[in-house]
């Protein structure tokens, strides 16, 4: 969830780069080493004046987008042992501060008041086996973000799609996709791995460990870099897939829909979950904050949905974990933890699932298989 304690530096937000989609890829093709970038290719056609306004994109400017994005990942059996689980490091986040003064366009609300992270109890039950942890191969070395299972409209009850943030999927400006992704649902769910303990790989991966054969992230988020605007589209999208006939939504029990254009004043508290791995914690605990205030506001961009805002305790490797809220008394998805910050307010920011994320989202579950 949260890209709260990580020291990430970028370079300084970019404008939109509006004549080249410089798309790149962990694996560009067959003659591609990973890291590397394809020549950049042409926005598409209809592509808006801003890469925030994706409204006048149609299905073959997606299709375009998805095909030079170029996402693969080939994951060795084996790969992800319970010891290189334990080794990965939270995917580090950026930090934003709430009570420095503010430049430009960054529009803000007064820093939440805190809330203290709180595991959630073991084993854990259906509503909460949702969330899992999602590895990866970084430049840098392995590390660990949040996921969740969520709804797939056009198979109900057979969801093979995780939502998390698009900086646990892809570098960003300048960077191509982290390599090795797998899905872990329910980490530790009967709480054997706690403190230390001894514990197998079946008590780690209860449900298994599902691969990411396909990827979709902003291309708001492929395109610009630093802490900024484009923060307010970090959102990725992920199918994957397991050994078995069973899909994930099967395996686990459930699944959460996904609540795109939510109207604002309708959310006035929220749930954000994560396995946050940066101290005090440790990556093995599903943790929980709940908010019983109405997120704020952050923006760095006014033409663009402003980010949700909570008080939160959580750290890194909890970024990219769901935000929940109870809808007609079922829990939806309207936000993933993208930025934080534990000094002097401990806060976590996520994006607003609106019109871009809704229409990345709708092109992948009908076109990207």
């Amino acid at each position: 969830m949260p890209r709260n304690t990580g020291r990430r530096r970028r370079a300084a937000t970019a404008a939109a780069l509006l004549g080249a989609l410089a798309l790149t890829a962990t694996a560009c093709g067959p003659d591609a080493a990973p890291g590397t970038s394809e020549p950049p290719s042409a926005l598409p056609r209809t592509a808006p004046t801003s890469l925030g306004d994706l409204s006048g994109w149609k299905l073959e400017d997606w299709a375009r987008f998805t095909a030079d994005s170029a996402f693969r990942n080939d994951v060795a059996p084996g790969f992800w042992t319970t010891s290189r689980m334990d080794a990965s490091r939270a995917r580090l986040v950026q930090e934003y501060s709430l009570t420095s003064p503010a430049k430009g366009e960054v529009q803000r609300d007064a820093p939440p008041a805190a809330v203290q992270a709180g595991p959630q109890p073991h084993p854990y039950d259906p509503a909460s086996a949702v969330v899992g942890r999602l590895f990866a191969t970084t430049p840098r070395g392995d590390a660990a973000c949040s996921a969740t299972v969520v709804s797939d409209p056009l198979n109900p009850g057979r969801s093979n799609l995780v939502y998390t943030a698009a900086h646990c999927l892809h570098e960003g400006r300048g960077g191509g996709w982290l390599r090795n992704l797998v899905f872990v649902p329910a980490f530790n769910r009967d709480g054997r791995a706690t403190h230390g303990k001894p514990y197998t790989e079946q008590q780690a991966a209860p449900y298994g460990r599902w691969t990411a054969v396909r990827a979709l992230v902003s291309p708001t988020w492929l395109q610009e870099g630093g802490v900024g605007a484009h923060d307010q589209y970090d959102y990725g999208i992920v199918r994957v897939r397991g050994e078995g006939a069973v899909s994930l939504e099967e395996a686990v029990g459930g699944s959460v829909p996904v609540w795109f254009n939510a109207p604002r004043e309708q959310i006035t508290s929220a749930v954000a979950y994560g396995f946050p791995a940066e101290k005090p914690f440790d990556g093995l605990e599903l943790q929980r904050c709940d908010s019983a205030a109405a997120p704020g506001r952050l923006s760095f961009d006014r033409t663009r949905p402003p980010m949700y805002v909570i008080g939160c305790t959580m750290t890194g490797g909890a970024d990219g974990g769901g935000w929940f809220v109870t809808r007609d008394g079922k829990p939806n998805l309207v936000s993933v933890g993208s930025l934080g910050n534990r000094n002097p307010s401990a806060y976590m920011a996520g994006p607003s699932l609106q019109d871009q994320a809704k229409q990345a989202f709708d092109y992948f579950t009908k076109n990207v298989r």
